[in-house]
């Protein structure tokens, strides 16, 4: 025994050296991107996310505590060490410069997500250099248990296809009961109109995916040997989530039509627990089930702490501080390139014509020919507010000279130093009240070129108060990205390219997010044709290429 306390002592101040150089990093040079959170601190950017009902994160804080409990858990359970690489010098080395380096990556791309799974490899670098094999292995699960403690908007555009399944599913299992609903995009409504729900977010299964599948994995690491069975019952909970969800929106269609609309959000609230019921109770039936068929695949009680094995090589002190001096070296480094990399000037290469100062897109057109007038649309006070002080707007509404109902909005976001400038259009529109029905990808003409460019159009809905009582306004949506050399139409293809210039090249150019609105009562063929000739007046004045 006295060769393990030798050997955990001899390790600590190292391995604490390490931590700290480390922490330093993640603390003052850990996020790239001051849009939204205004802190240089990856700690700070990650637990905000947690507090922020509009990450959809919450259940971080429960991830985070669960993990603590796993490495508790494991340290008291875990078996003697056997002299494998698991915790050797070497790999616990590796492990956190190559979580510093990963760190660099993300924060040149700013994308604060890459730097976390940078974040947690280094720490588990830390907790090998400290505890050797033993806490290596206990904190390996743990650590990448947090990987679902990180916030994921990429399942914001998976969710509005789940949200879509999950309507239509509940649609047609109404019908096969008698009940007659009508579906608009994401709402339902009761042919007699005696209730109207939209099937938003929290309904469709997106917020609970992480938090659920979280929860299928945990079920599988205690229950199974096998890892390949937390695989499986991760992969389960995906079909049942979308059941529960669909099992949800029914419940509510039949209560609501039985009983009105006032019993059917009764019935909204509860059956939220009800998701959770549904989906953990069928992983644990499927675990079980599993367990009775193959026992032996079950987790077997791990044997106690003991002796290192024989023959495992004790590092000497010269080796522990020699690791500790290179990873406190290459965290100055990492620092000091952070440093100067968030204190370079934004790039001025851009795909859009820029006033002469640089800062704003050029002015829009007055007239458009003799068909369309435009007037200023003012920037808000709240988007002055949520965006990087030096973003860059122009915009106006195109109004028919021959018929003022038929209108257009244009508008350019130029980015500034950070991303943070442009976000997802589907974040901001519902944000804004408007339902997305749809969407498909169309190519615009630009004039004089061949081949054109791609968008992407949005089918939208809006309910707005009238004399009569309330009227639901559908427009098309369309949207594209123009990079210095290149028009991308969704905001995935942007972040990629983006981040690719950013590493790859060194480069921060200046993207625009363009948008073309308007009405579609006349019909999609129609406002397509108004969007194109907005478009045909002004691409020559601010597009650079197409």
């Amino acid at each position: 025994m006295t060769s393990v306390g030798t050997r955990a002592s001899a390790r600590f101040w190292p391995a604490l050296a390490c931590a700290l150089c480390g922490a330093l990093v993640f603390q003052f040079v850990g996020n790239s991107t001051r849009g939204y959170i205004g802190s240089a601190s990856l700690f700070y950017w990650w637990g905000f996310q947690w507090l922020n009902p509009g990450s959809e994160t919450e259940h971080g804080i429960l991830v985070l505590g669960i993990s603590a409990w796993l490495l508790v858990r494991n340290l008291r359970a875990q078996a003697a060490p056997s002299g494998s690489r698991w915790g050797s010098l070497p790999a616990a080395a590796g492990a956190m410069a190559a979580g510093l380096l990963i760190h660099v990556l993300g924060f040149v791309a700013e994308q604060a997500r890459v730097s976390i799974v940078g974040l947690l490899l280094f720490a588990w670098g830390v907790a090998s250099f400290a505890g050797g094999e033993r806490w290596a292995r206990a904190a390996a699960f743990p650590l990448a248990f947090m990987v679902f403690a990180i916030p994921l908007n990429a399942l914001d555009t998976a969710g509005f296809w789940l949200r879509m399944w999950v309507v239509a599913s509940s649609a047609r299992i109404a019908h096969v009961v008698g009940i007659g609903v009508l579906v608009n995009g994401t709402q339902l409504t009761s042919s007699g109109g005696g209730y109207n729900y939209d099937v938003a977010a929290a309904c469709s299964g997106v917020r609970s995916l992480m938090a659920l599948g979280a929860l299928s994995v945990l079920i599988g690491y205690l229950r199974f040997r096998r890892r390949w069975m937390i695989a499986a019952l991760y992969a389960a909970s995906f079909p049942l989530i979308f059941a529960g969800n669909v099992v949800r929106i029914v419940s509510i269609v039949i209560v609501a039509q039985l009983m009105g609309q006032a019993w059917g959000d009764r019935v909204h609230e509860v059956m939220g627990f009800g998701v959770f019921a549904i989906v953990l109770g069928g992983v644990l039936l499927l675990s079980g089930v599993v367990a009775r068929l193959r026992p032996d695949w079950a987790a077997e009680p791990a044997a106690a702490p003991g002796a290192p094995a024989q023959g495992a090589r004790l590092e000497g002190p010269r080796s522990l501080w020699a690791v500790a001096i290179a990873i406190a070296g290459l965290s100055g480094v990492v620092a000091a390139a952070l440093v100067h990399v968030a204190g370079l000037v934004p790039g001025s290469r851009s795909g859009i014509a820029l006033t002469p100062d640089g800062r704003n897109p050029i002015e829009l057109p007055i007239f458009i020919g003799s068909d369309w007038m435009g007037r200023r649309s003012d920037v808000t006070d709240f988007e002055r507010q949520v965006l990087p002080p030096d973003t860059g707007f122009s915009r106006k509404i195109y109004v028919s000279l021959a018929d003022p109902s038929k209108q257009a909005f244009l508008s350019i976001v130029l980015s500034g130093r950070d991303r943070t400038s442009i976000h997802r259009p589907e974040y901001c529109l519902v944000g804004q009240g408007w339902s997305i029905r749809g969407s498909f990808t169309h190519r615009f003409a630009y004039p004089g070129a061949a081949g054109g460019f791609p968008a992407t159009v949005l089918r939208v809905e809006r309910e707005i108060s009238a004399p009569g009582g309330k009227v639901v306004v559908p427009q098309l949506f369309a949207y594209y990205f123009v990079g210095a050399d290149v028009v991308v139409s969704t905001h995935w293809e942007r972040i990629g390219r983006d981040a690719a210039d950013r590493v790859l090249r060194g480069r921060s150019d200046r993207w625009a997010y363009v948008v073309v609105q308007t009405g579609d009562s006349d019909g999609e063929a129609a406002a397509l044709g108004r969007i194109q000739a907005i478009l045909d007046g002004t691409l020559r004045v601010f597009q650079k290429h197409g």
